[in-house]
Protein backbone atom coordinates (compact mmCIF):
# COMPACT_ATOMS: atom_id res chain seq x y z
CA UNK A 1 0.00 0.00 0.00
CA UNK A 2 1.17 3.72 -0.25
CA UNK A 3 1.69 3.84 3.16
CA UNK A 4 4.71 6.23 4.25
CA UNK A 5 7.90 3.72 5.23
CA UNK A 6 10.25 5.50 6.97
CA UNK A 7 13.53 3.84 6.39
CA UNK A 8 13.19 2.26 3.07
CA UNK A 9 15.85 2.53 1.00
CA UNK A 10 16.38 5.35 -0.95
CA UNK A 11 17.10 4.21 -5.00
CA UNK A 12 17.19 7.57 -6.49
CA UNK A 13 17.85 11.61 -5.81
CA UNK A 14 17.12 14.49 -8.30
CA UNK A 15 17.52 17.93 -8.22
CA UNK A 16 14.90 19.35 -10.21
CA UNK A 17 15.05 23.31 -11.42
CA UNK A 18 11.34 24.46 -13.24
CA UNK A 19 11.39 27.67 -14.71
CA UNK A 20 8.52 29.64 -16.42
CA UNK A 21 9.09 32.64 -17.78
CA UNK A 22 6.23 34.86 -19.56
CA UNK A 23 7.03 38.08 -21.61
CA UNK A 24 4.21 40.37 -22.11
CA UNK A 25 3.45 42.78 -24.79
CA UNK A 26 2.82 45.87 -22.80
CA UNK A 27 3.06 46.06 -18.71
CA UNK A 28 1.25 43.81 -16.34
CA UNK A 29 -0.59 46.20 -13.49
CA UNK A 30 -1.57 43.00 -11.43
CA UNK A 31 -1.35 39.48 -11.75
CA UNK A 32 -2.49 36.54 -9.45
CA UNK A 33 -1.36 33.04 -10.40
CA UNK A 34 -2.29 29.70 -8.84
CA UNK A 35 0.78 27.12 -8.34
CA UNK A 36 1.16 23.29 -8.70
CA UNK A 37 4.82 23.49 -8.44
CA UNK A 38 5.47 21.70 -5.30
CA UNK A 39 6.72 17.98 -5.48
CA UNK A 40 4.84 15.81 -3.77
CA UNK A 41 6.25 13.37 -0.28
CA UNK A 42 4.68 9.83 -0.32
CA UNK A 43 5.48 6.58 -0.15
CA UNK A 44 7.67 6.11 -3.07
CA UNK A 45 8.89 10.00 -3.00
CA UNK A 46 10.45 12.05 -0.56
CA UNK A 47 10.23 15.87 -1.11
CA UNK A 48 14.16 16.95 1.10
CA UNK A 49 14.06 20.83 0.03
CA UNK A 50 12.25 23.08 -2.02
CA UNK A 51 11.83 27.09 -2.80
CA UNK A 52 9.81 29.36 -5.24
CA UNK A 53 10.37 32.50 -6.05
CA UNK A 54 9.66 35.03 -8.55
CA UNK A 55 10.92 37.87 -10.39
CA UNK A 56 9.52 40.56 -9.57
CA UNK A 57 8.99 39.40 -6.03
CA UNK A 58 5.30 38.79 -5.29
CA UNK A 59 3.20 41.19 -3.06
CA UNK A 60 1.68 38.48 -1.25
CA UNK A 61 1.72 35.07 -1.08
CA UNK A 62 -0.35 31.85 0.81
CA UNK A 63 0.28 28.31 0.87
CA UNK A 64 -2.36 25.72 0.75
CA UNK A 65 -3.23 22.15 -0.14
CA UNK A 66 -5.97 21.31 -2.50
CA UNK A 67 -8.89 18.71 -2.63
CA UNK A 68 -6.50 15.71 -3.98
CA UNK A 69 -3.98 16.76 -1.33
CA UNK A 70 -1.57 18.39 -3.58
CA UNK A 71 0.73 21.14 -2.42
CA UNK A 72 -0.43 25.20 -3.79
CA UNK A 73 0.61 28.63 -3.85
CA UNK A 74 -1.32 31.27 -4.62
CA UNK A 75 0.74 34.61 -5.12
CA UNK A 76 -0.03 37.88 -6.39
CA UNK A 77 2.32 40.64 -7.58
CA UNK A 78 1.33 44.48 -7.40
CA UNK A 79 4.45 45.86 -8.90
CA UNK A 80 4.13 46.37 -13.22
CA UNK A 81 6.42 44.68 -15.05
CA UNK A 82 6.45 43.34 -18.66
CA UNK A 83 7.85 39.99 -18.16
CA UNK A 84 7.22 37.42 -15.11
CA UNK A 85 9.71 34.56 -13.93
CA UNK A 86 8.89 31.69 -11.78
CA UNK A 87 11.46 29.81 -10.49
CA UNK A 88 11.11 26.62 -8.66
CA UNK A 89 14.34 24.21 -7.30
CA UNK A 90 13.36 21.06 -5.20
CA UNK A 91 15.61 18.02 -3.82
CA UNK A 92 13.39 14.85 -3.82
CA UNK A 93 14.51 11.11 -3.12
CA UNK A 94 12.89 7.95 -4.41
CA UNK A 95 12.43 4.55 -2.89
CA UNK A 96 11.91 1.31 -4.70
CA UNK A 97 8.49 0.95 -6.34
CA UNK A 98 6.65 -2.62 -6.93
CA UNK A 99 8.76 -4.57 -9.72
CA UNK A 100 7.33 -6.31 -12.70
CA UNK A 101 7.19 -9.44 -11.00
CA UNK A 102 4.79 -8.03 -8.41
CA UNK A 103 2.19 -7.14 -10.91
CA UNK A 104 1.52 -10.14 -12.27
CA UNK A 105 -0.47 -12.19 -9.79
CA UNK A 106 -3.04 -9.43 -8.85
CA UNK A 107 -6.27 -10.04 -9.05
CA UNK A 108 -8.61 -10.19 -12.40
CA UNK A 109 -9.83 -6.81 -13.65
CA UNK A 110 -13.30 -7.80 -13.13
CA UNK A 111 -12.89 -8.55 -9.51
CA UNK A 112 -11.63 -4.91 -9.31
CA UNK A 113 -14.15 -3.21 -10.78
CA UNK A 114 -16.94 -4.88 -9.03
CA UNK A 115 -15.45 -3.73 -6.19
CA UNK A 116 -15.34 0.11 -6.74
CA UNK A 117 -18.22 1.28 -5.11
CA UNK A 118 -19.39 -1.79 -3.15
CA UNK A 119 -16.27 -1.92 -0.67
CA UNK A 120 -16.24 0.14 1.95
CA UNK A 121 -12.42 0.97 2.98
CA UNK A 122 -10.58 4.30 3.08
CA UNK A 123 -8.18 3.19 0.13
CA UNK A 124 -11.42 2.36 -1.91
CA UNK A 125 -13.63 5.24 -1.15
CA UNK A 126 -10.83 7.48 -1.87
CA UNK A 127 -9.96 5.67 -5.56
CA UNK A 128 -13.89 6.49 -6.69
CA UNK A 129 -12.90 10.02 -6.89
CA UNK A 130 -11.18 8.94 -10.17
CA UNK A 131 -13.65 6.85 -11.62
CA UNK A 132 -15.92 9.35 -13.25
CA UNK A 133 -16.20 11.72 -16.45
CA UNK A 134 -13.62 15.00 -15.87
CA UNK A 135 -13.25 18.20 -17.64
CA UNK A 136 -10.73 16.59 -20.13
CA UNK A 137 -11.74 12.89 -19.51
CA UNK A 138 -14.77 11.53 -21.07
CA UNK A 139 -15.72 8.22 -21.72
CA UNK A 140 -17.17 7.21 -24.96
CA UNK A 141 -17.81 3.83 -26.37
CA UNK A 142 -14.31 3.54 -28.95
CA UNK A 143 -12.65 4.08 -25.67
CA UNK A 144 -13.71 1.28 -24.33
CA UNK A 145 -13.47 -1.10 -27.63
CA UNK A 146 -9.92 0.04 -27.39
CA UNK A 147 -9.50 -0.70 -23.80
CA UNK A 148 -11.17 -4.14 -24.12
CA UNK A 149 -8.08 -5.56 -26.56
CA UNK A 150 -5.92 -5.54 -23.50
CA UNK A 151 -8.61 -5.85 -20.84
CA UNK A 152 -10.01 -9.50 -21.98
CA UNK A 153 -11.65 -12.32 -19.82
CA UNK A 154 -10.12 -13.13 -16.67
CA UNK A 155 -7.10 -11.17 -16.97
CA UNK A 156 -5.02 -9.84 -14.24
CA UNK A 157 -5.76 -6.39 -13.33
CA UNK A 158 -1.96 -4.89 -13.85
CA UNK A 159 -1.00 -7.15 -16.71
CA UNK A 160 -3.71 -6.10 -18.64
CA UNK A 161 -2.80 -2.23 -17.19
CA UNK A 162 0.72 -2.89 -18.85
CA UNK A 163 -0.31 -4.50 -22.01
CA UNK A 164 -2.61 -1.19 -22.29
CA UNK A 165 0.25 0.99 -21.95
CA UNK A 166 2.34 -0.46 -24.57
CA UNK A 167 -0.27 -0.50 -27.15
CA UNK A 168 -0.49 2.99 -26.76
CA UNK A 169 3.05 3.63 -27.49
CA UNK A 170 2.76 0.94 -30.51
CA UNK A 171 -0.02 2.76 -31.51
CA UNK A 172 0.14 6.38 -31.28
CA UNK A 173 3.01 8.78 -32.57
CA UNK A 174 4.64 11.36 -30.41
CA UNK A 175 3.86 14.89 -32.11
CA UNK A 176 3.83 17.95 -30.12
CA UNK A 177 2.47 20.10 -32.78
CA UNK A 178 -0.74 17.66 -33.49
CA UNK A 179 -2.81 18.86 -30.47
CA UNK A 180 -3.57 21.40 -27.96
CA UNK A 181 -4.55 21.46 -24.14
CA UNK A 182 -8.14 21.31 -25.03
CA UNK A 183 -8.10 18.99 -27.92
CA UNK A 184 -10.70 16.39 -27.29
CA UNK A 185 -10.20 12.93 -26.63
CA UNK A 186 -11.85 11.61 -29.76
CA UNK A 187 -9.48 13.71 -32.12
CA UNK A 188 -6.47 12.08 -29.52
CA UNK A 189 -8.16 8.54 -30.64
CA UNK A 190 -8.93 9.17 -34.25
CA UNK A 191 -5.93 10.90 -35.22
CA UNK A 192 -3.13 8.65 -32.94
CA UNK A 193 -1.08 11.39 -32.48
CA UNK A 194 -0.27 13.54 -29.40
CA UNK A 195 2.03 14.24 -26.31
CA UNK A 196 2.25 12.64 -22.96
CA UNK A 197 -0.73 14.90 -21.71
CA UNK A 198 -2.62 12.89 -24.36
CA UNK A 199 -1.46 9.89 -23.98
CA UNK A 200 -1.98 9.62 -20.24
CA UNK A 201 -5.67 11.31 -20.45
CA UNK A 202 -6.57 8.74 -23.31
CA UNK A 203 -5.34 5.85 -20.86
CA UNK A 204 -7.14 7.42 -18.29
CA UNK A 205 -10.72 7.68 -20.96
CA UNK A 206 -9.44 4.13 -21.13
CA UNK A 207 -9.70 2.45 -17.84
CA UNK A 208 -12.48 4.60 -16.75
CA UNK A 209 -14.55 3.56 -19.40
CA UNK A 210 -14.20 -0.17 -18.09
CA UNK A 211 -15.23 0.78 -14.68
CA UNK A 212 -11.57 0.98 -13.44
CA UNK A 213 -10.28 4.23 -11.35
CA UNK A 214 -7.24 5.89 -12.70
CA UNK A 215 -5.36 9.22 -11.75
CA UNK A 216 -3.71 11.88 -13.93
CA UNK A 217 0.00 12.56 -12.79
CA UNK A 218 2.04 15.47 -12.84
CA UNK A 219 5.71 15.87 -12.68
CA UNK A 220 9.21 15.25 -14.45
CA UNK A 221 11.05 12.67 -16.03
CA UNK A 222 14.80 11.82 -16.33
CA UNK A 223 16.06 12.50 -19.82
CA UNK A 224 19.19 11.07 -20.90
CA UNK A 225 21.40 12.70 -23.21
CA UNK A 226 23.01 10.96 -26.33
CA UNK A 227 26.41 9.06 -25.31
CA UNK A 228 29.36 11.23 -24.47
CA UNK A 229 27.00 14.44 -24.66
CA UNK A 230 26.86 16.85 -21.30
CA UNK A 231 23.60 16.63 -19.88
CA UNK A 232 21.53 20.00 -21.19
CA UNK A 233 20.51 22.54 -18.71
CA UNK A 234 16.81 23.20 -19.75
CA UNK A 235 16.16 20.38 -21.52
CA UNK A 236 14.38 18.06 -19.59
CA UNK A 237 10.00 19.08 -19.91
CA UNK A 238 7.34 18.85 -17.45
CA UNK A 239 5.67 14.96 -18.01
CA UNK A 240 2.66 13.28 -17.19
CA UNK A 241 1.61 9.40 -16.87
CA UNK A 242 -0.90 7.06 -14.92
CA UNK A 243 -1.64 5.52 -11.98
CA UNK A 244 -3.59 2.97 -11.46
CA UNK A 245 -5.48 1.63 -8.08
CA UNK A 246 -4.80 -2.08 -6.76
CA UNK A 247 -6.61 -3.37 -3.96
CA UNK A 248 -3.53 -5.22 -3.01
CA UNK A 249 -0.10 -2.99 -3.92
CA UNK A 250 -2.14 0.52 -3.84
CA UNK A 251 -1.40 2.67 -6.47
CA UNK A 252 1.02 2.07 -9.13
CA UNK A 253 1.87 4.11 -12.13
CA UNK A 254 2.36 3.17 -16.07
CA UNK A 255 4.03 5.63 -18.44
CA UNK A 256 2.03 4.91 -22.17
CA UNK A 257 4.49 7.77 -23.00
CA UNK A 258 7.41 5.85 -22.08
CA UNK A 259 6.05 2.56 -22.61
CA UNK A 260 6.92 1.39 -18.90
CA UNK A 261 5.94 0.18 -15.67
CA UNK A 262 6.80 3.70 -13.20
CA UNK A 263 10.43 2.79 -11.66
CA UNK A 264 12.99 5.29 -10.26
CA UNK A 265 12.98 8.50 -12.98
CA UNK A 266 10.10 9.72 -12.59
CA UNK A 267 9.60 12.72 -10.02
CA UNK A 268 5.70 13.41 -8.67
CA UNK A 269 4.70 16.65 -8.30
CA UNK A 270 1.14 16.10 -7.76
CA UNK A 271 -2.30 13.91 -9.13
CA UNK A 272 -6.01 13.92 -10.16
CA UNK A 273 -8.44 13.83 -11.99
CA UNK A 274 -6.89 14.74 -15.12
CA UNK A 275 -4.41 18.15 -16.36
CA UNK A 276 -7.01 20.51 -15.30
CA UNK A 277 -6.75 19.49 -11.69
CA UNK A 278 -2.63 20.14 -11.70
CA UNK A 279 -1.98 22.79 -14.32
CA UNK A 280 1.76 24.10 -13.08
CA UNK A 281 0.67 27.78 -13.29
CA UNK A 282 -2.52 29.08 -13.74
CA UNK A 283 -3.81 32.97 -13.23
CA UNK A 284 -5.02 36.25 -14.59
CA UNK A 285 -3.14 39.63 -15.37
CA UNK A 286 -4.76 42.90 -15.76
CA UNK A 287 -2.97 44.35 -18.75
CA UNK A 288 0.11 42.56 -21.03
CA UNK A 289 -1.35 42.36 -23.94
CA UNK A 290 0.11 39.88 -26.37
CA UNK A 291 2.64 37.26 -24.42
CA UNK A 292 5.04 34.47 -24.86
CA UNK A 293 5.75 31.86 -22.62
CA UNK A 294 8.71 29.74 -22.46
CA UNK A 295 9.30 26.90 -20.31
CA UNK A 296 12.51 25.05 -19.25
CA UNK A 297 13.44 22.12 -17.17
CA UNK A 298 16.52 20.60 -15.93
CA UNK A 299 16.45 17.07 -13.55
CA UNK A 300 20.02 16.22 -12.60
CA UNK A 301 20.96 13.32 -10.84
CA UNK A 302 22.49 13.63 -6.90
CA UNK A 303 24.39 10.95 -5.01
CA UNK A 304 22.45 8.96 -2.66
CA UNK A 305 23.60 9.30 1.12
CA UNK A 306 26.61 8.69 2.60
CA UNK A 307 28.15 8.62 -1.51
CA UNK A 308 31.01 10.89 -2.36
Amino acid sequence: MNDPRPGADVCARYRVVHETRYTYQSTVSLSQQYLHMTPRSFAFQETESHLIWLDPPVSDSQDGVDYFGNHTRHVALTQPHDSLLVHAESTVALRPRPALAQIAGTLPWESVRDMMGKEKSAATLEACRYLYTSPHVTVFPELEAYARHSYTPGRPQLDAALDLTQRIFDDFEFDSKATEISTPLEQVLRNRRGVCQDFAQLMIGCLRSIGLPARYMSGYILTHPPPGKPRLVGADASHAWVSVFCPALGWVDFDPTNRCLVQHEHITLGWGRDFSDVTPMRGVVLGGGMQTLAVEVTVTPLPLSGEA
